[in-house]
């Protein structure tokens, strides 16, 4: 399991929205999980309300991975009770609907996120 630097874990939460970048951000998180820096868990099931999605979201360092300024999956985190860190891949320099979706975009978007 993923730990950061105070002990506690890390939880992914990506946007998955229709857009290029929702995609990204999902593709993001699931390359993240896979190379070990954090869990990656649903966003969906915090916003449908699941005591124990929430409670762990609440328990853990969450990650929020946005694709846009909307900032989707951050407002859910939030609205549940939890503080999320989170990053929006516009912030980043990425423009919505003009990014295609490539492995090497996944792996910029991995690596500038674990850098952090």
């Amino acid at each position: 399991m993923a730990e950061c630097c105070s002990g506690g874990t890390k939880l992914l939460y990506a946007c998955s929205g229709a857009c290029d970048l929702g995609n990204a951000s999902d593709l993001a998180a699931r390359k993240l999980m896979k190379d070990g820096y954090a869990k990656m868990t649903c966003v969906a099931a915090v916003a449908a309300g699941l005591p124990a999605f929430i409670e762990s979201a609440k328990g853990a360092t969450a990650i929020a991975i946005d694709g846009c300024g909307m900032l989707c999956a951050k407002k859910i985190l939030e609205a549940a009770g939890a503080k999320p860190v989170s990053y929006a891949l516009t912030d980043l320099g990425y423009v919505k609907g003009q990014t295609p979706v490539t492995d090497a975009l996944v792996s910029n978007i991995a690596k500038r996120i674990a850098a952090k």
